[in-house]
C-alpha cells in the first residue's frame, strides 16, 4: 500500500523561505501571526519576504507528490491540517512557513 501511496497521494502547497538561524526563525513567527490562515496575505507575504524563487508566484508550488520535497516539508504537507499555515520549519534550505492548499489521498 505505502508504495502505491507515494503515485496517488499529491498536494498543493505555498512557502515562505528566510535563510539563517534564529533571526529567520523568528521573522517567521512573527509573520506567522501577521498572515493568520490567510492565503492571500500568504501569497503577498511570500512575494515580499520569501527567499525562494518561488517568492514570484507567491510562494506557490505548485503540485507534488511525496519525495519530491525536502523529508521536513513532506512531514508537513502530507500530515497536517490543510488551510493553514505551518512552521516555522527548520530545513537545509533555512526556516518556512508552509501553507497547504489542497491535499489527495
Amino acid at each position: 500500500k505505502g508504495f502505491m501511496k507515494r503515485f496517488t497521494t499529491k498536494a498543493s502547497a505555498s512557502h515562505i523561505l528566510i535563510k539563517g538561524g534564529a533571526e529567520a526563525e523568528n521573522k517567521l513567527e512573527d509573520l506567522k501571526v501577521e498572515i493568520g490562515n490567510s492565503p492571500i496575505k500568504f501569497a503577498e507575504y511570500a512575494a515580499q519576504y520569501s527567499e525562494c524563487p518561488s517568492a514570484s508566484s507567491g510562494g506557490d508550488l505548485g503540485e507534488f507528490g511525496p519525495g519530491a520535497m525536502v523529508a521536513e516539508f513532506d512531514k508537513v504537507v502530507f500530515n497536517e491540517d490543510i488551510g493553514q499555515v505551518h512552521g516555522p520549519i527548520k530545513t537545509q534550505f533555512g526556516y518556512h512557513l508552509i501553507f497547504i492548499r489542497d491535499r489527495t489521498d
